[in-house]
């Protein structure tokens, strides 16, 4: 047998047996030493609770899975606040009303895009979604996977929340037609975000592509990100204007001031 035939057999038989049994990620590369250092704690005290290194990183595992999610929804404020800002005179009429949500998300969408793309604990998220179910240990596969539900369980609500706030804020509702929630929604929204950020790790066109398009909403056609795309067809698909709301002079001021004041009692 030839050496290129060996290593043809080899890979081959390499990729048929993961493709049965899937990937493991581990963690290796993980020093138990530098994490006893890092943590100042002694040696003695880490061998009674952990009296074998597997049991301290199945912990680790766990624990990761808690609060591997992370939080974007500051950065989201701060962008909502200058938007509006910038285009306050756009709460006057239906037309202008929608443009501004449409220009809300068209940024909105790229933002959280940017965050979770450059987020290596978004990375390590998808990493413990796609691979707990390589842990050997069923009982530590079953903790795992009841955390990173309860993890997303968090997410979810915390993006759904942050939904149902732009979209009431700016007089729009739910379509009736759709027999939807706002976590509908925003599973729906996360999914696709978690796609293309997937996407872009290994094809970088996804990060700098744009299209020029003119979603519903929007005044004129423009530069579009394909996560801003994505969100504003989903959404629009999802919301329109509420008829029960009064666009007054005193609505438009209060929409005013509660913008201003959004993140102002975060630390």
């Amino acid at each position: 047998m030839s050496e290129e035939e060996s290593a043809d057999r080899m890979l081959r038989a390499a990729v048929a047996m993961l493709g049965r049994d899937g990937l493991t990620v581990g963690l290796d590369h993980v020093s138990l030493d530098e994490v006893i250092r890092e943590a100042g704690v002694s040696r003695s005290a880490v061998y009674r609770r952990w009296p074998y290194k597997d049991l301290f990183f199945r912990d680790v595992v766990i624990e990761l899975a808690r609060t591997a999610a992370p939080g974007i929804f500051d950065r989201e404020v701060r962008l909502l606040r200058q938007v509006v800002a910038e285009h306050e005179a756009w709460l006057d009429t239906p037309e202008l009303r929608a443009a501004l949500v449409a220009e809300l998300v068209r940024q909105l969408a790229l933002l959280d895009f940017e965050v979770l793309y450059g987020s290596p604990a978004w990375r390590t998220y998808l990493t413990l979604n796609a691979a707990f179910l390589s842990i050997a240990d069923g009982e530590a596969r079953e903790q795992v996977r009841v955390a990173l539900a309860e993890s997303e369980q968090g997410h979810i609500a915390g993006v759904a929340a942050a939904w149902e706030l732009l979209a009431g804020l700016f007089g729009f509702r739910l379509r009736p037609s759709a027999g939807t929630s706002f976590e509908t929604l925003a599973r729906l929204l996360d999914a696709s975000l978690r796609g293309l950020v997937l996407a872009a790790l290994s094809d970088l066109s996804v990060v700098t592509r744009r299209v020029q398009a003119r979603p519903p909403g929007a005044l004129e056609e423009g530069d579009w990100s394909l996560p801003a795309l994505s969100f504003a067809s989903i959404a629009w698909g999802l919301l329109e204007p509420d008829p029960a709301v009064v666009w007054d002079e005193e609505r438009i001021a209060t929409v005013r001031e509660t913008v201003r004041a959004l993140g102002d009692d975060e630390p």
